[in-house]
Formats: C-alpha cells, structure tokens, sequence
C-alpha cells in the first residue's frame, strides 16, 4: 500500500524511498513489532478471559509442565498473524501475485492451527482437530498456493527444483513439482509444531530462518546478484523480503510475551502458520533444501518422533526418553533455560551453513 506512494516522488522526493526493498523491509519489520507490543497485552488479556484454566497440559508430558505451565494461555499466534498481516500489507507490493500466495498459506494454515487450538481449550483435552482432517486441510491449502506459485513464475523455470552447492542443475519435475512443493510447506509447518514445546524454544529459529529467508529472498528477486552467486533468479520474489521482515517483527514482538516464564503460547494458531509461511517462501525462491540445512533444528525434533515411533512400533522399545528431542532432554534433567538456549545455538549455526549454500557453488 505505501509502496505506491513513489508514485508522487517527483512531488515529494523523500517518497521516492518507498521504491526501495530494504527501506520497506525495515519498515515491516517495526511495524509488525510495534503492532505486537501494542496489541499484545490485549489480545493476552482476552484469552486470559476465554480460557479459563488455559491452555490444556499432556498428563503423559514432563512432571513440571503441570506446575509450570497450568493456566497460560494458548492461541497467542493471532498476535503474530496479526502483525505478520498488516505489516505485509501496509508495505509490500500488493500487486506481487507471491506475497498473496505466501500469505494464503500462512493465514490458512493460521486458520487451521485456530480451530485446533479452539478444539483443545473448549474440550479441556489436549486434542484439537482430528489428525486426518489436519492434514487434508494442510495439503488443500498448499497445492492451491503451490498450483499459484508455478503459474506466476516462467513456464521454463518454475516446475524446476534447484539444489544447493549445484549452480547450473535445475531438475524439471514438471507438475509433480507442485506435490513436492505442497509436501516442503506441510512438512515444514508439521516440523514447526513439533518443535513448539519449551518457551521460546520455536519462536527464535523461526525468527532466525526469517532472516536467513529476507537476504535469500532480495538476492534471488535481483538480477544482478543472483547471476553474481550464480543462483537461479525468480523475477518478483524480492517483496518476499518484505514478508520475512514482518515474520521478523512479528515473531519479535511475541518472543517479548513469550520468554520464560511465558504469559501466553502461541499454540497451533502460531506454530502451523509460521512453519507454512517459511516453506511457502523457501518454494517462491527455489531454496527448498536450503530450508531444510537452516530449519535443520525442527527437521531434528521431527525426526525423533520419526524414529521414537518406528522404534517402539517394530521392536517395543523407545530410542528416547520422550519425544520430540527437547522432552528427552528434560527427562535428563537439563533445565528449561538450557535446552532452550542450546537449541538456539544450534539454529544460528545451521543458518550460518545455510547462507554458506549461497557461494559454494
């Protein structure tokens, strides 16, 4: 909305910054923080109103999740939609048939984790929505937006599946591409969720991956560059550099209401959503197994279920204390604080190997 404003730049030259991505990245990023701090109290105020005894605790869970956690309120991810929304819309390209794409996804996925999250406070039980129909929903959604993306982009490039530290290989998957792209933003979602346990522990990888995603985003968007690293150039992604700075701000702001000791979850309405936006944007901009090395911290607590699951299915043994991986270490005895920090270490090193991706080639 305000990108248009360059129009009257030979009226007002100070306008004419409105053309420019990194000037209206930053202004994503403090608006949809400052809608954070604004609303944020309010909307904590409002759940507090509506639920109750909060959000509903797994018996089977750690012993001090019961003690620790009873009461908080769940659903705080409207704060980041909600910043994630106007933020987007106040600065991006509203003309960019990709921020509309990404932003079906993130909303709907949003929508999904609403409902599971509306299931689990009025039923008192920490099951939401039925698996099955989770899942349906998830993978409608995405081959809708994947069928979009593939249709924005050029007939010869955009069913292709790059691959990183591989400058020329471009692998035509033609329509199948959209499946593979539906299962990286159902994936990545699902490994968000997962991962969504602890204070804090999501929120900061999710932030971090927005970032590495904004510089991914610009350099592909941008002929110069992009033929520079020798990366495949997508025409129009660099507004997704407007969405990542308000994922950024967004996830900020929340991150300031949900530190430990957290006065509110962002429970699946958060989780489902950010996971989607991020493999929405990793499928605009051909970096899909980039976000499998930077997001390489939620690929491992889906993992371990993975493995705990089949572990106990084949042989009645569980590989883990407890899954996913952050519940095996606090049946270790490793503080809260620690496992969450440590898990945040890992993820600003994963990002540093995958913005590596981005030479080595």
């Amino acid at each position: 909305m305000l990108y248009l404003l360059y129009q009257f730049s030979d009226q007002l030259g100070a306008l004419n910054v409105f053309r420019y991505l990194t000037f209206r990245t930053g202004g994503a990023v403090m608006t949809a923080l400052l809608v954070a701090f604004v609303f944020g109290p309010r909307i904590i105020r409002w759940l507090r109103s509506r639920q109750s005894n909060g959000q509903p605790i797994r018996a089977d869970g750690p012993e001090s999740h019961l003690l620790t956690k009873q009461g908080t309120p769940t659903m705080g991810g409207v704060m980041i939609l909600l910043g994630v929304a106007v933020a987007t819309l106040l600065w991006a390209d509203l003309s960019n048939g990709y921020v509309w794409a990404v932003l079906l996804v993130t909303l709907g996925y949003g929508g999904l984790g609403f409902a599971d999250d509306f299931l689990k406070v009025t039923r008192r039980h920490h099951a939401g929505l039925p698996g099955s129909s989770k899942l349906i929903g998830q993978f409608a959604i995405a081959l809708i937006a994947g069928v979009w993306i593939v249709s924005l982009g050029d007939p010869a490039e955009s069913t292709g599946l790059a691959f990183p530290f591989l400058k020329d290989l471009l692998l035509d998957l033609g329509w199948f591409y959209v499946a593979f792209a539906a299962l990286v933003m159902v994936g990545a979602s699902n490994a968000v969720n997962l991962t969504d346990g602890l204070d804090g522990l999501a929120i900061v990888p999710v932030i971090i991956a927005a970032a590495v995603f904004t510089l991914i985003a610009y350099l592909v968007g941008n002929a110069v560059f992009s033929n520079y690293l020798q990366i495949h150039h997508v025409p129009g992604t660099g507004e997704l550099a407007v969405f990542c700075g308000a994922l950024i701000g967004a996830g900020i702001g929340f991150l300031w209401f949900n530190a430990p000791p957290a006065m509110v979850f962002m429970g699946d309405t958060g989780s489902l959503a950010m996971g989607g936006a991020l493999g929405a944007v990793s499928v605009v901009t051909k970096h899909e197994f980039v976000l499998a090395i930077v997001g390489g911290l939620f690929v491992l607590e889906t993992v371990s279920v993975i493995v705990q699951v089949a572990s106990f299915k084949l042989t009645g043994k569980r590989v883990f204390r407890m899954a996913p991986l952050h519940h095996h270490f606090e049946k270790k005895g490793w503080a809260e604080p620690t496992i969450v920090i440590r898990f945040w270490i890992i993820a600003m090193i994963l990002a540093l190997i995958g913005l590596s991706t981005l030479k080595l080639r």
